[in-house]
Formats: structure tokens, sequence, C-alpha cells
């Protein structure tokens, strides 16, 4: 049965922070979050920072996710940033945990040059007190993530990874135990890594339902522990289904889907997202975008029962407002040197801004740009039979290039993978089959989920229907200005990860040849087309003909800026002096 408790929320209103007045009755407020420990109920106040998908963003960058190199234009996060506001807040908060729901490894130079090392050594003085593993962490494979985790002090927690590593057994744990707060915190990675990162044979990823609930029964039949939350890296989606097909779950903390949650425009949800397990009850769920930008933090107040029946808090947005911590911030400033100077280098012009943010959605602008590229790469090498076209998954996309010049070092944050090029040959009806199974997202060969969206260069238009019924979608494809023609071969340019099987987007196969790094092709491709322009031109339509707008709402992409931007704001979130929203306790609503 729902817990007959009114959860009660201390909600942000407003940015000018001033606590509440006492009101009669208002026992949780007065005596639970004014002081701390176990009042006469046997209820307990516990506040959680958590940060999640930070992929390798040691330093500010741009909106764009590319290095600040404009601070007018507004710089977010970084862990001298974040350094500095937990550092500042949790003397606030006695029973506090502060926890990484992972995705630490990917996305900048920090990691292609010192791989985990820095990583290693900069999240030890976050001091972070649990952390569980995203599928990027085996993008080096299990040694390589052994040696980082063996470099860490802090626990690893997940309960679906199953290792013959000997380096991932002795570091990865199913979940811990904080005796102060008589507290379990469970991990969790998802089960998708082995079609999108590269872990060895020898290490499994279970069920994440089943292990969590396993999990939770065991903390309960060998303890005393009540309290227990989650740290998963599986994506809100499946946070809420974790949510509601589990019994003695109550709070999640989430990363991998890069989802915003709060009050602001673009978010995808309310933070904490609510949903009732199987017993009826409330389960929260919270996660705090990406690359570092958000700070969550939320405030529970446990029941004797380990359910929760209070809670305030929201997402900490990380500004040019934000102070540093300035000896963190020399450190990551100094480790830029060695690979500085090769990432400052242009190599183009862009008079639009080559935008990511659509990619896994539809058309977009930057994967149009790297698909053209890998198709002309291949046109202009192959001495024999000429390629048909060149496609991508969206997922290898990972930020906007913006408008202006072009460095090496923007070039390999959003393409950072170090895949290779290579050319496959499928029948047309084989071709047909992989591109019903691309806009489906079921692999029309496996019957298995594909993992990421997908872009393709020019000469190929994929017309779908997405309103039909999987494996019933496309509905045309032209390649060269001609029907695809079942009974003939067609040539496709690709990256080895997806030949291979990666996002299972493509059969597995081993049968190809590896050519240059993508992100070489890239830069090739912007020197000699300098300066770079890029429109939606209707590649991936759907099947009322109507081309997938472009971000900006123009077929062109946005100019390149003429004058100064102002940053963007973070509305309805917690945007203020940490010293501020240690006395920010506000309205009390009773939901």
């Amino acid at each position: 049965m729902r817990s007959s408790w009114s959860t009660l929320a201390l909600a942000f209103v407003s940015p000018a922070f001033a606590a509440p007045e006492k009101q009669d009755g208002d026992h949780l407020y007065s005596s639970r979050l004014a002081k701390r420990g176990i009042d006469a109920a046997g209820n307990y106040n516990v506040s959680f920072f958590h940060v999640n998908d930070v992929h390798a963003h040691l330093d500010e960058y741009s909106s764009s996710g590319t290095d600040c190199t404009r601070p007018e234009r507004g710089c977010y996060g970084g862990y001298a940033r974040i350094k500095h506001t937990v550092d500042e807040l949790r003397p606030e908060y006695n029973d506090s945990l502060w926890l990484n729901a992972g995705d630490e490894f990917q996305g900048t130079l920090f990691y292609s040059f010192y791989k985990g090392e820095k990583i290693a050594e900069t999240t030890n003085q976050l001091g972070f007190d649990a952390m569980t593993l995203g599928n990027h962490e085996f993008d080096g494979g299990d040694d390589e993530l052994g040696d980082f985790l063996l470099n860490l002090t802090f626990p690893i927690v997940s309960a679906n990874i199953v290792s013959d590593n000997e380096k991932l057994n002795k570091t990865i744990k199913p979940y811990h135990i904080f005796d102060k707060q008589q507290l379990a915190v469970i991990g969790v990675t998802t089960p998708t890594t082995p079609g999108i990162s590269s872990p060895g044979e020898g290490t499994k990823f279970l069920d994440v339902v089943s292990s969590v609930q396993s999990t939770i029964d065991h903390i309960k039949s060998t303890t005393n522990i009540t309290r227990i939350a989650a740290l998963t890296h599986i994506g809100y989606e499946e946070d809420q289904k974790l949510a509601e097909q589990t019994t003695g779950l109550y709070l999640i903390m989430g990363g991998h889907s890069h989802t915003l949650l709060g009050s602001m425009e673009d978010a995808e949800g309310p933070y904490p997202t609510i949903k009732q397990n199987k017993d009826g009850d409330d389960v929260f769920i919270v996660t705090a975008y990406r690359w570092g930008e958000y700070v969550g933090y939320i405030d529970v107040t446990y029941d004797a029962d380990g359910k929760i029946l209070a809670y305030h808090g929201g997402p900490i947005h990380l500004t040019n407002t934000t102070a540093q911590d300035p000896d963190l911030q020399a450190q990551i400033e100094g480790w830029r040197g060695p690979f500085e100077a090769f990432a400052s280098e242009v190599v183009g012009f862009a008079n639009v801004e080559l935008d990511q943010t659509r990619c896994q959605r539809e058309e977009c602008l930057l994967g149009n740009v790297m698909t053209d590229a890998m198709y002309e790469y291949r046109l202009n090498s192959s001495d024999s039979a000429k390629p048909d076209f060149a496609l991508i998954n969206a997922g290898g996309i990972r930020a906007t290039i913006d408008a202006g010049n072009i460095t090496r070092g923007e070039v390999l944050t959003s393409f950072p993978f170090g895949n290779s090029i290579v050319e496959i040959t499928y029948s047309g009806a084989d071709v047909r089959k992989v591109l019903e199974g691309a806009v489906t997202r079921v692999n029309q060969f496996n019957n298995e989920p594909i993992t990421s969206g997908f872009q393709v260069s020019r000469n190929i238009v994929v017309e779908y229907d997405p309103s039909a019924a999987n494996g019933s979608r496309l509905v045309s494809v032209e390649v060269g200005g001609e029907a695809l023609d079942d009974g003939r071969d067609y040539r496709v340019v690709t990256l080895d990860f997806l030949a291979g099987g990666g996002d299972n987007i493509f059969v597995a196969t081993s049968d190809f040849v590896s050519l240059d790094t993508q992100d070489e092709v890239l830069v090739q491709y912007v020197q000699a087309k300098s300066p770079v322009d890029a429109a939606v031109e209707g590649r991936i339509v759907q099947s009322n003909g109507t081309a997938a707008p472009s971000p900006s709402g123009s077929a062109t992409g946005t100019a390149a800026p003429g004058a100064t931007e102002t940053a963007a704001s973070g509305a309805g979130v917690v945007s203020v002096s940490v010293g501020a929203l240690a006395a920010s306790l506000l309205a009390l609503v009773v939901l």
C-alpha cells in the first residue's frame, strides 16, 4: 500500500532565498531540517549531491561542449567550479553524500591524451563518496579501466557487472553501506555496454531490475539497513522502469541519457521525477544533465522504514558567476600544456554552427558534414568501384562545432573515439533492412534494439513513416537519385566500430580494412572545403515529405555571430551563490 504520509516538498520558488516562518505542526521543518539526527519518530535527514556524464570535461567549456575560448559568451562547468560549490555546501549538511553516476571517460583531450590518469587524480580531489560505472568507462577495455579504478580512493558500485577480470573484481562491488547514515547505495550500469563500448568477453552485464531487486533483498536480509538508494547509469526512461518494477528502493540518482530535469524551459521532466513502485510507494528520480554543467542536490527525510517523507532541492547551475577552486583550476590548466598547441591549431572556418544537439532525433548539420567528409574521402581515394553513401551513428557525434574558426581540439571533442573509416558491401535488400532497423530502432536481422540514431551522407534519401508499425516504417530509399535496387550491391562507408556490431546497426563483421581515423578525415575535409557551409537537405525525411528542421529553424543553421552574445540562463534552476543556497528552505508544499 502507498504510504499514508503526505510527501512534503520544500521547493525552490525564487532566487531570493528566505526560510519560511515556522508553522504549527511543522515538526519536519522545525526539528528535522534545522538539526541533524534521528527524531522521536525515527525520521532521518540525508542530503545528496550528485553529478553524471562529465565526459572528461575537467575544465570549463562553451555551450557547445568545446573549450571555452570566448568567456563573454558563457562558460560552464569544470571540476574547479564543481569542487568549489560542493566544498562550500557540504559543511552546512552534516549528513550528506557526494555521488558520481558514471561516464567520466571520453569527450575531451584530457581523456584522449591522458586516458584515465588525470580523471582519477581530479575525482580523488573532489572527494566522492561513491561512483558507479558508465558504458564509456569500458572504452579502453577492461585492463585500462581496472588500472583507473585501482587509483581511486572511493568505492565503485555496480550490482549487474560480472567479470573474470582480476582488476575489476578487486575494485567493483554491488553496493556500499555508509555507516554514519545507515544507508546503502546500489550501483548499476547499462546492459547495452557491450554493444556501445569495449568490455572484455568475460565481462557480462546482467538484467538491471533483477540485479537491483536481489541486492535490495540481500541487504535487507543480512543487515538492519532500511535506507537504500540506487546510483545508476541506465538512462532516465530506464530509471523510471526500475522505480516501477522494484520494491524497497525510494531514491534513484541516474545518468547516461544526459537528461535535463527541473523547471527550466528545456527540461524533460521535473526534479525530482516521482514514480510509484510495486507497493505504490513514491520513488524519487534525479539526474544532473551532462558535462558537469549542473550539480544535482536533493535533501530527503527518511522514515524508520526507509521511505521518503519530505524533500527539497534542485539542480545547481554552474556558470561564469560560479567561483572556481583556484588550486584545482591551476592544475587543470597545467595539464593542458602537452596538447594545447596541437589542439589550438586552426584547420578551417565554419560559416554556420555545426549543431550536434538534434543528431539523435533527426538529420543534423554536423552529421551531414561528417558523413559527407567520409563519403568524399572514399570517392577520392578509391581506384575501383566508388562508394554509394556513408552512414554513421548519431551517438558518436559528441559536441557542436561553433561557427567561426575550427580547431583540431574542436574536431577531437566532437569525434573523440578514434574510429577508423571502413567500407562494406551490402545487397540492396540488406541495405533496406539496415535502414528499416535504423528508423525503427530494432535491428531487422537479429530483432535486438539499436542503441543510436543515424546520419547519412549526400547521395542517399531515406523516407520513413514514424507512425507506422515497427518493421514497416521505411517508405522509400533513393541512392544516386534512383530507387534502391534490392538486386544490386551497394558500397557503404561507415566506421569500424559500427561494422563490428557497435550500436547494433549492422550485422557484425570483421571483413573490412581500417583506413584513416574519423577525426583526421574531417580535418582534411574542412581544410579542403573551408569556409564550411551546411544545411538540412532532406536526407532523412518523414512520410509527409517534410525534412527535419535545422536547429536554428532555418535551412542553413546559425550564422557566425558578429557581436557578443550573452550566456544562456538557467531559468528554474538554482543559480545563486552557494552561501545563499545553504539557507534556502522555502515554501512548504503538500503534494
